[in-house]
């Protein structure tokens, strides 16, 4: 076994790795960049060593920093995590020449399965079903255009390199392959230095169902079950479970079996991901197709853990050492139900712009991921676990990938698994920048995930207009302005017992109106009791002004609430909401009828920057006429380019920015007239 390992990555996925190597008795060695040089995984690592500026390129990238730091170090292994260099087969090589090991598949299996070009030339010359399409170079939009339309609208524009949902674009027409396919070709070359593309026919009502494939140096190469990934934004996963609630234990064995024998046709061994899309509109279920197959670690590899009890990256380790696999297929059972919500840094009230900065609070519901070997290290604290690599006063960097976590909860059943996602999220405290836990928590809600009938259109059929907060019903808007109300009466008490005020001679405010939405409630505290309209409430919670989170509890239902102050009153986080409540005085309450609201400004002549991001193109100059809908511009953010449009007809009036200029979030590109 190795005596020391070197991790090539950051964050969560190398927080992890070094978790389980400690757990073995390994010794750790971390590399990092300027952006991480507090980061927890430089923090929990054995050795760290500095390997250049922010930008991935000048450091993550660089296979000769990477082996320099094994050689400084002493390392004997690197773990490539996922992402960077975990699929470049030139790194491998770069290894073995060093007599480095690398923990991961042989160099062959990464050349043929990650291309995606060849990896489909492979999948069909073995006999494996793989989606229609067009797999040789295509040398131009033009080309391309012919292509799509030979295969038929809506199509699927892919690097080939790609991975993460990077690199992708649907085309409905024409007019999308014009617009999507240079972007797609630069996503390919900016996050993987290869921008080939190759097209497909895109599956109507998808499933995206993915085979966890190990494999060992001796032959032995088994599958672990499948994950359900159906729920993804712009081909990003954001829900991922273990089993799928789609997938039949006879659809199960037929593709274990079909995505281990491809996995042996290219000599394969340690963990692997065989990618499939089935569609929806076959009630069989059995027509699946292949998409691809990442020789690496996957980032939803936990709910796999959970319901089979195997630790990934520990196999992978071992496979990497020479051991065999140390049980059968006949031992991969399913024991529950798992599922992972990945917690991003980007603001669903804003149409999912990532949002960058400070975490100026961070409070996940569990400690992360335990490294003692038990239960509690793969399914967590009571069937939570969390998988992060961010601290308290740390930052969200433009240069990498915006998640900040995985939640990750297991339970014996999928229902159980989801209500404990609600449970968790309600208590995960994060503050300083945007993120996607009302988002996440309205998902484990809705009765279409909890029935089960999912596709990748989910998102997008299910919030056409964005998303504004999960739907609460009167009854729970009532219940949240009683909380308001009650910690309205408990600030007001407090401030009485301030050095220097009013002292205990003026009663404080018992009586409040609570206006959340169009909904207001008359809330009042009699002799302790909690009364709304008059009416009594069973309402039970304590208040410390030091909580961020204060539970209740609501005619016996338990309830977990974010509390912030606000101008004007609070705002309340719970259940996939974050509500915004005005309280007033209830004895001046009938002013606030007499009072003007404040009418916002007309901004619509303006084209403002939607997030923090690069402006790499300006198509129009002052002075030109523009349609609605056309392009005006495109803004990089999060290796992710961003496509703005006009709202309206007008006229150029004025140019603000430039192609090159790093635009703040609600900056000001140009104004029309």
């Amino acid at each position: 076994m190795f005596k020391k390992i070197l991790i090539a990555n950051r964050g969560e996925i190398a927080c992890r790795i070094i978790k389980t190597a400690r757990r073995m008795g390994i010794a750790t060695v971390a590399v990092y960049s300027d952006a991480d040089a507090r980061a927890p995984f430089v923090q929990m690592a054995d050795e760290a060593v500095h390997i250049g500026p922010s930008p991935a390129a000048q450091s993550y990238l660089l296979a000769d920093k990477i082996i320099a730091a094994c050689k400084q170090t002493g390392a004997e292994a690197v773990h490539p995590g996922y992402g960077f260099l975990s699929e470049r087969t030139s790194f491998a090589e770069a290894l073995a020449k060093e007599n480095i090991a690398f923990i991961g598949p042989p160099v062959n299996a990464i050349a043929a399965m990650g291309d995606k070009i060849e990896s489909k030339k492979l999948a069909m010359a073995a006999g494996v079903n793989v989606v229609p399409g067009f797999v040789g170079e295509i040398d131009d939009t033009e080309h391309a255009v012919r292509i799509s339309e030979e295969i038929g609208y809506p199509v699927m524009m892919k690097a080939s390199a790609g991975g993460g949902g990077k690199g992708m674009r649907l085309a409905y027409n024409e007019q999308d392959v014009r617009e999507g396919f240079e972007a797609t070709k630069r996503e390919g070359l900016n996050s993987f230095g290869d921008d080939r593309v190759f097209i497909e026919k895109f599956i109507l009502n998808p499933r995206h169902i993915e085979i966890q494939i190990l494999g060992d140096q001796h032959g032995n190469i088994l599958y672990l079950n499948e994950r359900e990934c159906s729920i993804q934004r712009r081909h990003q996963k954001v829900v991922e479970e273990a089993p799928s609630p789609f997938v039949t234990p006879k659809m199960r064995k037929a593709m274990g079996e079909q995505c281990v024998a491809l996995s042996r046709a290219v000599g394969y061994h340690s963990a692997g991901t065989v990618e499939l899309i089935v569609s929806g509109a076959d009630p069989s279920g059995e027509s699946f197709y292949f998409l691809e197959m990442n020789t690496r670690l996957q980032v939803e590899h936990p709910v796999t853990e959970c319901i089979t009890g195997i630790d990934l990256v520990e196999q992978m380790i071992r496979v990497a050492a020479g051991e065999k696999l140390g049980f059968t297929q006949d031992d991969i059972k399913i024991d529950g139900w798992a599922i992972e919500n990945r917690v991003y840094a980007e603001d669903p009230y804003r149409g999912f712009l990532p949002s960058t900065g400070r975490l100026t609070r961070y409070r996940p519901p569990v400690q992360g991921w335990t490294d003692d070997g038990a239960e509690n290290g793969r399914r967590g604290v009571d069937g939570i676990r969390v998988d992060d690599g961010v601290y308290d006063g740390g930052e969200v960097s433009m240069f990498y990938d915006p998640m900040i976590a995985k939640l990750i909860t297991w339970g014996q059943s999928r229902d159980e698994a989801a209500d404990l996602q609600i449970a968790a999220l309600d208590r995960f405290e994060i503050e300083g920048l945007g993120h996607n836990i009302d988002f996440v928590s309205a998902i484990m809600q809705h009765p279409r995930f909890r029935s089960g009938e999912i596709t990748t259109g989910f998102i997008a059929e299910e919030y056409p207009d964005g998303f504004h907060g999960a739907a609460s019903t009167p009854d729970f808007v009532k219940s949240i302005a009683a909380i308001a109300g009650f910690v309205a009466t408990a600030e007001a008490d407090r401030a009485r017992h301030v050095d220097g005020q009013l002292g205990d001679t003026l009663p404080p405010p018992s009586r409040w109106q609570v206006k959340i939405g169009d909904a207001v409630h008359d809330i009042e505290m009699i002799d302790g009791e909690m009364h709304v309209d008059g009416a009594l409430f069973d309402l039970s919670m304590e208040y410390d002004p030091g909580d961020r989170i204060i539970e209740a509890e609501v005619d016996g239902d338990e309830l977990a609430v974010k509390v912030t102050k606000t101008r004007t009153g609070f705002t309340l986080s719970t259940r996939g909401a974050t509500h915004v409540a005005r309280i007033l005085p209830g004895h001046i309450a009938h002013l606030a009828a007499h009072m003007i609201e404040k009418i916002a400004p007309d901004l619509s002549k303006f084209l403002i920057c939607p997030m923090p991001g690069l402006l790499t193109t300006l198509h129009v100059g002052e002075g030109d006429t523009v349609e609605a809908g056309q392009p005006l511009a495109v803004v990089e953010a999060m290796k992710m380019e961003n496509i703005l449009r006009a709202e309206k007809s007008g006229t150029v009036k004025l140019v603000n920015a430039k192609a090159g200029d790093s635009l703040a979030v609600d900056a000001v590109i140009l104004e029309m007239e």
